[in-house]
């Protein structure tokens, strides 16, 4: 009994050693702790990214030596990388050699994270492409469009996105954000309150909303794979629009069918006149 007393001591004595210290927090769940502020997360991102000093302006500025990867892979974007200022808007910024043996045309994938532990207070880098030509002009310049796709693992969720290169001319890629892509934002389909129970307090429980864009964040960028091109070809992009309900739908789609609705007056059949006979079974 001693011996089992002395345990249950030793172990007590832990758990308030834990709690007089900062690293007990490693042992709360995620979502029992303070949910963050996103707008004072994005802001203080935003200041980082204006206070920094740019290293190009000019697409001819950038290095290109790095080829476009044959599948996507990992790129992090901020914490203290290079910055470009392109049309007056500072941006992280990544830089390709595209490879010239591909077959036109082909697609460029890409996919940004949640930047943030909450749902509802985290952000995404959304990306601008520039193809550009051998001699660093821009052939063309698309902000991407991403749209959520929740797969089964980290590989197949995330907000993704697609690039199509059909100019034989391509040969360089910059992936930036541009002003336009920063103050925009994200459907996504999911509830914040569906991650945490405190955010079901803040926010509303059910429905959709859109997820802040930023300055920075992870990307991921390469030639398209099987896997990424049936996220994207899946992936939500807006909210679906509500159709007329069930029995509807099925008015239009088998219009032969001799449909009834609870208000009609006429008995299920109408040969009976509604009578009954001694039996139970209609007739005349």
């Amino acid at each position: 009994m001693s011996r089992r007393l002395g345990r249950v001591a030793a172990v007590s004595a832990l758990f308030i050693a834990l709690a007089g210290c900062h690293t007990a927090k490693v042992l709360i769940p995620p979502n029992l702790r303070p949910a963050e502020n996103a707008t004072a997360t994005r802001d203080q991102a935003v200041k980082q990214l204006q206070a920094a000093t740019p290293c190009c302006s000019n697409f001819a500025d950038f290095s290109y030596r790095t080829m476009l990867p044959w599948q996507p892979q990992r790129f992090e974007l901020g914490g203290g990388g290079m910055v470009a200022n392109l049309d007056g808007t500072h941006s992280y910024f990544l830089a390709f050699q595209l490879p010239t043996a591909a077959k036109l045309p082909y697609r460029i994938a890409v996919k940004a994270e949640l930047h943030g532990r909450w749902l509802h207070s985290s952000y995404l880098f959304a990306p601008t492409l520039v193809v550009l030509d051998s001699g660093f002009q821009p052939i063309r310049t698309q902000d991407i469009g991403l749209c959520e796709h929740m797969g089964w693992g980290n590989e197949t969720t995330g907000a993704f996105g697609s690039f199509s290169v059909n100019d034989a001319r391509a040969r360089y890629l910059l992936v930036y954000s541009s002003a336009q892509q920063q103050a925009g934002g994200t459907y996504w389909e999911q509830s914040p309150a569906a991650f945490s129970a405190k955010a079901t307090l803040q926010m509303n429980s059910t429905g959709s909303f859109k997820v802040p864009h930023g300055p920075d964040g992870t990307l991921w960028v390469g030639m398209m794979n099987k896997t990424y091109a049936k996220a994207v070809d899946n992936a939500i992009c807006k909210k679906h629009t509500e159709g007329d309900g069930v029995l509807n739908t099925l008015r239009t789609v088998l219009p032969a069918v001799p449909w009834s609705t609870p208000g009609d007056k006429k008995a299920d059949h109408p040969a009976t006149n509604g009578k009954r006979t001694d039996d139970g079974s209609g007739g005349p």
